[in-house]
């Protein structure tokens, strides 16, 4: 593996496997250890680093990445139900579709940049959700979302084996997965989008993606046709979401039009730019800490609070209670929200330019190097 691949890189994919691998230790101390939140953290961390490719690296923003989630949600869902709950085909099946969709919406998309390819893309998004939730039903059985039933043929699954009394789960190769080994499995698809995003992040084709959000203009009076680079990174990144869309079915087999709601598109954005857009690390790390504010965060209540700050004397912990009790539980939002307006106020290159900062400052002796208050292109 060293031979493949430059000596710094792969010392960050193997920390980075490091780090994934060991979730339920280090995620125990903060609450977060159970399996359905873990893999929900490799999910949306892989929808993350298909994101970053498109945005990350050629500056485009897209508000309608949700119409590729939830296209991969679906396929994989027909794909348990027509032929095998294995999750091979589910998933090659959901990255098929999603870059086929992709190829379409991005052509159309791509004629335009800047707000006007932002707003194209959450059209065709809102367009794909209404078409999902009304209009095909027969396909994607509307507000009811799309599930398993005793009736589904899967033709592969009943030629090897009599149909069971129970609704089948997913798995692999016929053995289903089980508490911590679904999470492992998205971890180590995890581990694999990483790695084929940082050989994107390196190649040639990246260095001409970052020259085209650099300055497209001067490259195209050059000569230089940006487009075919533009739909290629737009497909690629619809690829990663139509996997993670397909991960979601896997881990919980059923298939809604909210997947493809503009807010699902929003949160993407958020993820991104709150770890470090343009970094590798920075949209992996802000998908686990907007996933870790809903799912434990937005738990927090009075009696947590009190716990907490049990060691105030009671005069000042209760108004000390009351005040921080409108940032947890249903105020959970607020706080996400005030870490974001600190985090672009004050670490305009999101998380990870809080960390080059920190870093500059511990080898050059607490004084923080000039290049470090800048946001980098990658990490």
């Amino acid at each position: 593996m060293p031979l493949l691949m430059p000596r710094r890189d792969f010392i960050t994919l193997a920390l980075f496997a490091l780090v994934v691998i060991t979730m339920p230790v280090w995620l125990q101390p903060l609450g977060a250890a159970y399996p359905g939140l873990m893999q929900k953290f490799a999910i949306y961390a892989v929808f993350a680093l298909g994101f970053n490719i498109l945005f990350g690296l050629t500056g485009y923003l897209s508000f309608g990445h949700a119409a590729f989630l939830g296209v991969g949600s679906y396929t994989a869902v027909w794909s348990f139900k027509l032929l095998t709950m294995d999750v091979i085909p589910a998933m090659l099946f959901a990255v098929v579709m999603a870059g086929l969709l992709a190829i379409v919406i991005g052509y159309l998309s791509l004629k335009r940049s800047g707000i006007y390819f932002s707003i194209l893309t959450l059209a065709f998004a809102q367009m794909c959700y209404n078409l999902a939730y009304s209009v095909l039903t027969p396909i994607t059985n509307g507000e009811t979302s799309l599930q398993l039933t005793l009736r589904d043929p899967r033709i592969i699954d009943l030629a090897f084996a009599p149909r069971g009394a129970g609704l089948p789960t997913a798995g692999l190769f016929g053995h289903s997965f089980s508490g911590l080994e679904g999470f492992y499995f998205c971890a180590v698809v995890l581990i694999l989008a990483f790695f084929f995003a940082q050989k994107i992040f390196s190649s040639p084709f990246g260095m001409t993606l970052r020259a085209i959000k650099s300055n497209q203009t001067r490259m195209s009076y050059t000569g230089f046709d940006t487009k075919p680079y533009t739909l290629t990174a737009f497909v690629i990144s619809a690829m990663y979401a139509g996997l993670a869309g397909s991960l979601l079915a896997i881990t919980d087999p059923l298939a809604g039009a909210e997947r493809m709601q503009w807010t699902a598109s929003g949160e993407v954005v958020l993820m991104t730019i709150l770890g470090g857009v343009g970094t590798l690390v920075g949209p992996v790390i802000g998908a686990w800490l907007i996933k870790y504010f809903e799912n434990i965060f937005s738990a927090f209540n009075q009696g947590t609070l009190n716990t907490v700050f049990g060691f105030l004397p009671d005069g000042i912990r209760e108004p000390v209670v009351g005040v921080a009790s409108k940032f947890v539980g249903d105020g959970w939002q607020l706080t996400l929200g005030l870490i974001f307006v600190l985090v672009v106020v004050f670490l305009p290159g999101g998380i990870m330019e809080g960390v080059r900062r920190i870093t500059a400052m511990v080898r050059r002796g607490g004084t923080p190097a000039e290049g470090a208050m800048k946001p980098q292109p990658a990490e």
